[in-house]
């Protein structure tokens, strides 16, 4: 289906010299095994390379349009129509949110979780500290990529209705513009940050879970009020990491309408993009590091440096 549609709709384009079925059938041919050719380099580059390789790919893709940008910023100061001066408060405020994305998706709430000693012939096994990390945005990007595509169906449905009234309210409602748009996609994306972190979490598992391997949360009775305690502190720890999540992708629609600034531009101030670039970025710096440690190397998240393995 998504082959089918666009190869479908791009019948009526210019660009296509012979339109019809023919042309439809290549376009799904094309896009299916550029599909597949693609999950095959992102299979091979996870089991051979460092990173998930579908995730890197994705990245790239996002990442490759930004000298375009920069070259079209350059273009519109040389040109007079953007001074440097906004692009420096450009610049700050991009440093700014990558910064406030980066604590989204490293932020946690650590629950310390104790295990007893257990004697099992001549060995004790347990009696250690750690600690269950509840993430501030445990849903990741997929609230907003839910409420990106149910948006998207007002505006589908307006083109059907003609050149009625109600259509026109439709569209200039759910626009980009209209400060509605940024109301309802905030609290869809508030919704099913909680809606998806009830799926990808499950208190009552992780509680039954511990309880069978001996562990338990200083002042917690284990069982039914473990869970119910950690349910609690995921619904507060969700709380503003949803709220943070609706900032994070509403805030390049209100930059787009204070600077004036073109929406590929405003891509990389917030949204699914710049989520994913930093998201990517971190998992394949830890793996990296990962990778360093267990070959005796310092790791450079720590310690800003890499030194090799010292010989005795």
């Amino acid at each position: 289906m998504q082959s089918f549609l666009p190869s479908l709709t791009s019948n009526g384009q210019q660009v296509v010299n012979n339109p019809g079925m023919m042309f439809t059938f290549t376009g799904m041919i094309s896009m299916v095994t550029g599909t597949l050719f693609l999950m095959w380099l992102g299979e091979r580059i996870t089991e051979r390379g460092i990173g998930n390789g579908i995730s890197l790919i994705i990245m790239v893709g996002i990442i490759s349009a930004f000298p375009n940008v920069i070259i079209s910023e350059i273009t519109m100061v040389q040109s007079g129509a953007r001074g440097w001066l906004s692009e420096f408060i450009l610049m700050g405020i991009m440093f700014l949110i990558i910064c406030f994305v980066v604590l989204l998706t490293q932020g946690t709430r650590k629950i310390p979780v104790q295990y007893a000693k257990r004697v099992v012939g001549r060995k004790v096994y347990g009696g250690q500290n750690t600690h269950i990390p509840m993430k501030v945005n445990t849903a990741g990007v997929m609230p907003i990529i839910f409420a990106q595509s149910i948006m998207f169906i007002p505006s589908t449905v307006s083109t059907f209705l003609g050149d009625s009234e109600f259509a026109a309210t439709l569209m200039r409602w759910f626009s980009f513009e209209h400060p509605f748009y940024w109301v309802v996609f905030g609290l869809m994306i508030i919704f099913f940050t909680y809606f998806y972190t009830a799926i990808a979490f499950d208190p009552v598992q992780v509680s039954s879970s511990m309880k069978q391997q001996g562990g338990f949360i200083p002042g917690v009775r284990p069982g039914k009020k473990t869970a119910e305690y950690i349910d609690n502190i995921l619904t507060r720890v969700t709380l503003p990491g949803s709220i943070a999540l609706a900032f994070v992708a509403i805030f390049p629609y209100i930059l787009m309408e204070l600077m004036g600034i073109n929406y590929d531009l405003a891509s990389f101030f917030g949204g699914t993009s710049l989520l994913i670039i930093v998201g990517v970025a971190l998992d394949t710096l830890q793996q990296i590091e990962s990778h360093l440690m267990m070959r005796h190397y310092d790791g450079f998240l720590t310690k800003g440096k890499i030194r090799g393995r010292r010989r005795m």
